[in-house]
């Protein structure tokens, strides 16, 4: 190619990104909730938590969107170091080693720059480690939240905002009722799964931190005009899941069950949860920020819903069938604070985004064994020696393993 023609095609592809549409919210300020088009040179992304198990597929999504993505993370957490390692190796992104609760050095990188959209990921998501030490826990899911969110109000308020919030924001429901059906439970009184209505019932100190931001997140968008939402995500699994008994129960399983570790299930197994792949969760991420009018000043609930929906049991059946041997369980008594079931109703983003699950249960398990059984050496030194507390209420089913 000539360098006549070079530099054509690298003005072309330039002006093509330059004119790239993003709509943004702009009626809160002035109490219109109109959307106006505005050309953006380039559309930037702060993604928190970013070299974490969502944060990371996220940024390599919306890096192939030709977003100019910014990570930010602390790298406190197992895995996260291997992630940022993957994602060096396909995605163009930017680095910040900074921990949210460090109020000037994130005003110093909101500050560098307007972002057009900030999804907030950066969290500790555990409720043993939040009852064992909630001072760190509010620190981090309370206080970093508030400073983001002031942040991105000084420096960036017309950035769209998304929080990943927690369905434990809903407490025990006690209004929902449960019964077994088969080999699972279900709702008898929640056809749909637990909606938005719900109360909001903040339970142990990870419910309380978490569901002191997620507020903070919508009273941000009422006071300021801040077009911000609070997701409030049921089980999220795929591909770089480092899962340990606490966290990540899906993936947990599935490394316990390749690299030979005994699982042990308190009470029958039936327990139910809905899971969603994080390829449909960072779908939705993007059709939020694309849709700000729609989303701005509301929380919703996000999950796989009644139609991805699997109880412990059923994903030992699907691992044996896949890896062709029994695995060998373990069993012991109900903990305290464990629920039957929890489906999420997601009819209202469906509503608003026109989302669905595209991912279905068994394509994803068999993606994240895939994944697993490529990255056994990684996924071997992480939580090898973690205990879930059985006397608290977890984030996860009554499954652990060692």
């Amino acid at each position: 190619m000539s360098l006549r023609l070079l530099v054509k095609a690298v003005w072309a592809e330039s002006l093509r990104r330059s004119c790239q549409i993003l709509r943004i919210w702009a009626g809160a300020r002035s109490g219109g909730g109109t959307i106006v088009e505005r050309k953006l040179q380039t559309k930037r992304v702060l993604i928190t938590g970013g070299a974490g198990f969502i944060g990371c597929n996220a940024a390599r999504f919306f890096s192939t969107r030709n977003w100019s993505v910014t990570v930010l993370d602390n790298l406190s957490r197992q895995g996260t170091d291997q992630n940022l390692k993957w994602l060096s190796d396909g995605a163009d992104f930017e680095f910040e080693k900074v921990d949210i609760r460090d109020r000037p050095a994130i005003d110093r990188v909101l500050s560098q720059g307007r972002y057009d959209a900030v999804i907030h990921l950066a969290a500790q998501v555990a409720v043993t480690t939040s009852v064992t030490d909630p001072s760190t826990d509010f620190g981090i899911n309370a206080m970093g939240t508030f400073n983001l969110l002031d942040s991105v109000r000084l420096h960036s308020p017309e950035a769209v905002f998304l929080f990943a919030s927690t369905n434990k924001v809903y407490g025990k429901i006690t209004g929902a009722q449960s019964e077994l059906r088969g080999n699972q439970y279900g709702y008898t009184n929640r056809p749909h799964g637990i909606s938005e209505n719900e109360p909001l019932d903040f339970l142990s100190p990870y419910g309380c931190s978490k569901g002191a931001a997620d507020q903070y997140v919508l009273d941000f968008a009422r006071i300021y005009g801040i077009p911000a939402a609070s997701f409030r995500q049921s089980c999220i699994y795929g591909p770089r899941q480092f899962g340990v008994e606490d966290q990540g129960w899906v993936a947990w399983f599935i490394i316990a069950s390749l690299l030979g570790r005994d699982i042990t299930i308190y009470g029958d197994g039936k327990q139910v949860r809905d899971v969603l792949h994080v390829d449909d969760l960072v779908r939705a991420y993007e059709a939020a920020i694309l849709a700000p009018d729609k989303i701005a000043a509301q929380s919703f609930n996000v999950g796989g819903g009644p139609d991805q929906v699997l109880s412990l049991l059923q994903l030992v059946d699907i691992l044996e069938e896949r890896l062709g041997h029994k695995i060998p369980l373990k069993w012991d008594d109900w903990r305290p604070g464990d629920q039957q079931v929890y489906i999420s109703d997601i009819r209202k983003l469906d509503r608003a985004l026109n989302w669905k699950p595209s991912i279905d249960v068994n394509t994803g398990i068999g993606q994240l064994v895939d994944w697993v059984d490529s990255n056994r050496a990684a996924v071997g030194t992480i939580g090898s020696t973690l205990q879930v507390q059985p006397a608290q209420q977890t984030d996860e089913p009554s499954v652990t393993a060692v």
